[in-house]
């Protein structure tokens, strides 16, 4: 056995909560950003820390954290062992606060994930993200402010805003048990391109038909508010929260461990080549 782990953060998603009020979820996004980084080298999360630095501790606010994070881990199939709360009066002004995850996982050396595995002919499949997950925040934010967008009035982005990011534990664990993955890569900030992009062997590379992704409604809405196609596919998931590399005669193996809402749909294939990522297409809403 290899232990293997990651920390990471939620980024400004905390200031829409702050906005909004709502507190509930960010600790689900705290522990995805944590445990789906792992999975990429085919290790599942044993257990999970948190860190919350704050103002003045306000144990209403806490608590629904916690709860979230929490949460997370029970999806995960992870334990929350501990973690830290730090009041930091000064640092962070009135309400300000800040989270770090940090998730420790095992993975058999037979199973873990190698950029030699990849090959070249493997498909690339897309498994759908719930939204915007936990990247491209600070642009979000800077759309809402240029064109003066109030929100908290607004129900669309009220309920796409702050939705948690999608936990991929279960179904990519399945997979590696059964040896149906050559390769995989957590989808978030750099977008597609530069998260496979550091999975790929040399000589190889992954070529995506970008008509073929399936966004979100909220993707759509950003770029219609002065984010261009080439920013959105550098800085957003665009739908796609997770991708597989597998052999073609595995595809139909593969799509029984999803739930409809996340099945894995075919966006490209491994070929030869001395660029490691290439878009084929120019993408389409």
């Amino acid at each position: 056995p290899l232990l293997v782990s990651s920390t990471d953060g939620v980024g400004t998603k905390l200031e829409i909560a702050n906005i909004l009020n709502k507190f509930n979820t960010i600790g689900i996004d705290l522990v995805a950003m944590c445990v789906n980084d792992i999975l990429v080298l085919g290790a599942k999360p044993l257990f999970f820390l948190d860190y919350i630095s704050i103002d003045k501790i306000n144990l209403t606010k806490l608590k629904k954290i916690i709860k979230g994070i929490y949460h997370g881990c029970k999806i995960s199939d992870c334990q929350l062992v501990g973690g830290e709360t730090a009041e930091m009066p000064g640092t962070y002004s009135k309400n300000k606060f800040d989270l770090a995850g940090f998730s420790v996982g095992v993975v058999n050396k037979n199973n873990l994930m190698k950029k030699e595995s990849i090959k070249e002919n493997n498909l690339i499949l897309a498994v759908p993200s719930n939204g915007l997950h936990s990247n491209g925040y600070s642009l979000l934010r800077e759309v809402l402010k240029k064109k003066k967008i109030n929100f908290k009035k607004n129900r669309f982005l009220r309920n796409e805003i702050l939705k948690p990011t999608k936990i991929y534990v279960k179904e990519i664990m399945n997979l590696v048990d059964r040896k149906l993955i050559n390769g995989c890569a957590n989808i978030t900030g750099g977008g597609i391109g530069d998260n496979i992009e550091r999975v790929m062997p040399q000589k190889l590379c992954a070529r995506i038909d970008l008509d073929k992704i399936k966004t979100h409604k909220i993707f759509s809405w950003i770029n219609k508010n002065g984010v261009s196609q080439k920013e959105m596919l550098k800085t957003f998931n665009c739908g796609v929260g997770f991708c597989l590399i597998i052999k073609k005669n595995n595809f139909r193996k593969i799509l029984k461990f999803f739930p409809k809402q996340y099945r894995p749909y075919i966006i490209g294939e491994i070929i030869k080549s001395k660029n490691k990522v290439r878009y084929t297409s120019n993408i389409r809403w």
